[in-house]
């Protein structure tokens, strides 16, 4: 058997291991993540794993088959800025239900692995649109994705540069508060993938971070949380008020309560899992 078979039927695996972990079924995300090559997004190995309680640890070689566990591989190691949890995400893409010919904004694209993920699922006739801050990223971002059709990369700020009106609004990195043009741009049925969390990687806890899934109908925006998270922080998305608010409502408990975005802050204290400046997530 040569190398090319031998990892496309470890990548299949990979991806049967990779939906179980996450308890989900989906035929068409799990051939996403069977198709998609990690190896060609993370750079030569060996590669720098993330073992928990023990920190980072290389690969035993530069074999892309290490690559293909239900693991998180260090991108900047010196940054704790990593390709995230590959469940994790199976688990945040099947709540986002990407569908053919819709347009996903990526924003915190990394080097792209997911982003591509998302580009076959939302296939020819959809567009990702993928924003990654830090400079160095954004390029090799750009070169990973250079021959993938319909995906556009924009070297700035997912939170305040404007973008068109978008059917999945995909964030990978943790903010105190959703920014304003992610509830303004995202359309009609559209999905939010909001990771929420109330300290900044790697001091982040699981138990004071959440992902949320918004979706706008008409005025109102549905919300749901869908998982705990630790994740690196979003820039320009956090700050100490916020963050606060944010640490007293997991104090709090009842986030798997709340079911409201709201673009005010006078919604009733006893319907209010968290109140921020001019919006709240409540429970009704």
């Amino acid at each position: 058997m040569d190398r090319d078979t031998e990892l496309e039927i470890v990548r299949r695996a990979y991806a049967k291991r990779v939906m179980a972990a996450a308890g989900v079924s989906n035929r068409r995300i799990e051939a996403a993540f069977a198709a998609v090559k990690r190896e060609d997004f993370l750079g030569r190995g060996p590669w720098q794993v993330v073992r928990w309680g023990r920190g980072y640890e290389p690969t035993p070689s530069r074999n892309p088959i290490y690559l293909y566990d239900d693991v998180v591989v260090a991108i900047l190691p010196e940054r704790h800025l990593n390709n995230g949890q590959p469940s994790l995400h199976a688990a945040l893409i099947a709540s986002a239900a990407p569908r053919p010919g819709e347009h996903v904004v990526h924003v915190g694209a990394g080097v792209g692995y997911y982003t591509a993920i998302l580009h076959r699922l939302v296939g020819r006739q959809g567009r990702v649109t993928a924003f990654e801050f830090d400079a160095g990223l954004a390029a090799r971002l750009t070169t990973n994705c250079a021959g993938m059709r319909n995906v556009s990369v924009v070297h700035g700020d997912g939170a305040r540069a404007l973008f068109d009106s978008a059917d999945i609004i995909y964030v990978s990195a943790g903010a105190t508060k959703p920014a304003e043009i992610w509830l303004d741009r995202l359309g009609e049925g559209g999905r939010l993938i909001l990771p929420l969390t109330a300290a900044e990687f790697p001091a982040a806890d699981v138990r004071h971070g959440a992902v949320f899934r918004i979706e706008r109908r008409g005025s109102d925006f549905l919300a749901q949380r869908i998982s705990a998270v630790a994740i690196f922080p979003c820039a320009g998305m956090r700050d100490a008020q916020s963050e606060a608010a944010l640490a007293a409502a997991f104090e709090k408990g009842r986030v798997r309560e709340v079911t409201r975005l709201y673009r005010r802050d006078d919604v009733p204290e006893e319907d209010c899992w968290l109140r921020g400046i001019g919006w709240s997530l409540a429970f009704r």
